[in-house]
């Protein structure tokens, strides 16, 4: 997709006009329906072709790789399990123990499952 080999022979004409300045390795994947991180969740991409307008909205300040791992029923952690990402969107949250979410490496069925884990699950915030 360059100008020397004319817009992959006139293939990439429409994606340019659409999306001026959106640069991408795959152009497919922009629209497909799920919401991509880095480069396609831009301004320039149209935040993926639309599919990251919804998750931008919910978690403005979540800045992470793939956006559809955000509560897709597995707590990731890292960049995932933070407050800026709803500690991946809810994956991360213990019921009835609203503050134990933060520590790596942190799996919520581990929290109350008749092993005394220890460390930073051994806490107040994590029902000892």
């Amino acid at each position: 997709n360059t100008e020397a080999c004319g817009w992959d022979g006139g293939d990439c004409i429409e994606f340019n006009e659409k999306y001026p300045g959106c640069d991408v390795y795959s152009t497919s994947n922009i629209g497909d329906g799920e919401c991509g991180g880095g480069d396609y969740n831009t301004q320039e991409c149209g935040w993926d072709g639309g599919d990251c307008i919804e998750f931008n909205e919910k978690y403005p300040e979540c800045d992470v790789d793939s956006p559809s791992n955000i509560g897709d029923g597995e707590c990731d952690v890292g960049d995932y399990n933070t407050e800026a990402c709803g500690w991946d969107g809810g994956d991360c949250v213990v019921e009835g123990y609203p503050d134990c979410h933060d520590f790596f490496p942190f799996q919520p069925n581990q929290v109350g499952d008749g092993t005394c884990d220890g460390g930073e699950s051994n806490t107040e915030a994590c029902g000892w």
